[in-house]
């Protein structure tokens, strides 16, 4: 999910690598996260430390630079993995590379910890002329659409984009990112690389590489005005 910052997410325990055919040169693994452990980390300590990530993502984790992602309220184990990918994919595209290139397990768990203790962002106010969009990004969201092969987005990531279901019971699903409030600029990014087949390094993006697969623009549009905003029919 490309070009622009995208959500801050070492240990080994519960980590399968091995090697994938077809990916490109410059990744040479291929990051199995079905077993992981739960994250945990110094939340004061993340925060003593974030000024670099506050210059993006805001001090409360709530960015108001539409193509940068909340991170407040997000599962630390999202975060923590997802900026593991970034280390390992090492995009020459992303500016995520050179931030977290040198950035120890530790300091990873820690800013994880920091954001997921803040108070998640809320949905945006809906900008006049976005109903349709909105009343069909709904409908792709709760029902999907079985002629095109769109499963509903909602069998992961709950039904009003607040995080798979079970993430409090099972932490596997906690890789499932919580999606409400996200701003439709930030969403659209990162389906489109998920639909393009541009993150292949983890066993999460290759879920999302096939339920996004089939997608259209137009689709894309309307999933991410109704993440932003939660208008519905």
């Amino acid at each position: 999910m490309n070009n622009s910052l995208l959500a801050c997410t070492f240990t080994l325990a519960g980590l399968g690598l091995i090697a994938w055919p077809g990916a490109r040169a410059d990744v040479e693994t291929f990051m199995d996260l079905r077993n992981i452990a739960a994250v945990q980390g110094d939340a004061a300590a993340g925060k003593a430390n974030s000024a670099t990530c506050a210059a993006c993502h805001m001090q409360d984790g709530i960015s108001v630079v539409p193509l940068f992602p909340n991170l407040a309220g997000q599962h630390a184990e999202y975060m923590y993995w997802r900026m593991r990918e970034i280390q390992q994919e090492a995009r020459a595209d992303s500016p995520m590379t050179a931030l977290l290139a040198n950035l120890d397990d530790t300091q990873l768990r820690n800013f994880s910890a920091w954001y997921a203790s803040l108070p998640p962002a809320q949905h945006a106010e809906p900008a006049r002329g976005a109903a349709s969009h909105a009343s069909e990004g709904a409908r792709i969201w709760s029902e999907g659409d079985a002629t095109r092969g769109i499963p509903p987005c909602q069998g992961c990531h709950g039904r009003k984009a607040e995080g798979h279901p079970l993430a409090a019971e099972v932490i596997r699903w906690r890789l499932v990112p919580i999606l409400r409030g996200q701003a439709a600029a930030y969403v659209t990014q990162r389906l489109n690389a998920y639909r393009d087949g541009a993150h292949t390094v983890t066993s999460s993006a290759r879920m999302m590489n096939g339920a996004a697969a089939n997608l259209d623009d137009a689709s894309i549009e309307a999933l991410a005005k109704w993440i932003e905003t939660g208008e519905s029919k």
